[in-house]
């Protein structure tokens, strides 16, 4: 989890400015936590969290910079979907930043309501049903 917090690091408070006291929370201890390792080396992450029964909600995806645009990103999130189904959700959301919201298009997600300001960045609320 260090590694992975490492990384959330670098590319949140870092790369993006998100201020570290929101970056790592609470939630971190009950989600679900995707990673890739490349080399001995965590170079991606994301997190998956139950907000009801059959509601899931994924969050914290950062990918390595250099290794970006490489399909690891789409690999963890396939891979947290799966976890969800696993656990009986149906339905996934997440807060896209608006530059990568067609990365979420192109995996089945689609834009709800207007864009808004989190951590500084402009997101939009993506949904996706999962079969």
């Amino acid at each position: 989890m260090e590694a992975a917090y490492a990384l959330r690091r670098q590319v949140f408070v870092e790369e993006q400015g998100v201020p570290m006291d929101i970056e790592v929370d609470a939630l971190d201890a009950t989600a679900v936590h995707a990673i890739a390792i490349q080399d001995g080396i965590v170079v991606a992450t994301g997190r998956l969290l139950k907000d009801t029964p059959v509601q899931g909600l994924i969050g914290r995806m950062a990918v390595a910079r250099t290794l970006r645009r490489q399909g690891i990103g789409g690999s963890i999130l396939a891979l947290l979907e799966d976890e969800a189904r696993s656990r009986g959700i149906t339905h996934i959301t997440l807060h896209a930043q608006s530059y990568v919201k067609e990365f979420y298009a192109g995996r089945g997600y689609q834009e709800e309501g207007e864009h808004f300001m989190e951590a500084g960045i402009q997101h939009i609320l993506m949904r996706k049903a999962l079969s």
